[in-house]
């Protein structure tokens, strides 16, 4: 693509509000429409769009393969951990209305179902992203055959 420099030009003025966008569905999620899984895929394809236009080296000096495959990890594991955290106060899995007055509530930080549909939705968020990344990493880096 180095033969194309209005694509990259233009490609490094979208992806920063590519990721803006995200972040905005990401955490407006609750509000209203999106979440997580539509913030996980509209931030991978800032990702993607990089990985196209650059090469593939080039994102996975960015995000590196064994960044992707720890965040999937830890998208399941805050999702799972919150389930898990709702059980050990006393709920059912992903009961958020345990949270309301366990978890510090001296911080004023949000709590019962706002923190919970948070933290789920930003679970999902990175499973989504780092997958869907992932996926775009094994398409690009497979060998032609003849």
């Amino acid at each position: 693509m180095s033969a194309f420099p209005i694509i990259r030009i233009i490609t490094k003025l979208l992806i920063p509000y590519i990721l803006l966008f995200a972040f905005y569905v990401q955490f407006h999620g609750d509000y209203g429409p999106g979440g997580g899984f539509q913030a996980g895929v509209i931030f991978a394809s800032a990702l993607i769009l990089y990985g196209l236009v650059f090469g593939l080296e080039a994102i996975q000096r960015v995000a590196p393969p064994i960044v992707i495959e720890k965040c999937m990890a830890l998208g399941v594991l805050v999702y799972a951990g919150t389930g898990i955290l709702t059980m050990a106060l006393g709920g059912r899995f992903l009961d958020y209305n345990v949270l309301e007055h366990h978890v510090l509530p001296q911080w004023h930080i949000p709590s019962g179902q706002h923190l919970g549909i948070f933290l789920v939705e930003m679970g999902v968020g990175i499973t989504v992203t780092a997958v869907m990344t992932m996926i775009f990493y094994a398409f690009a880096g497979r060998k032609q055959t003849q």
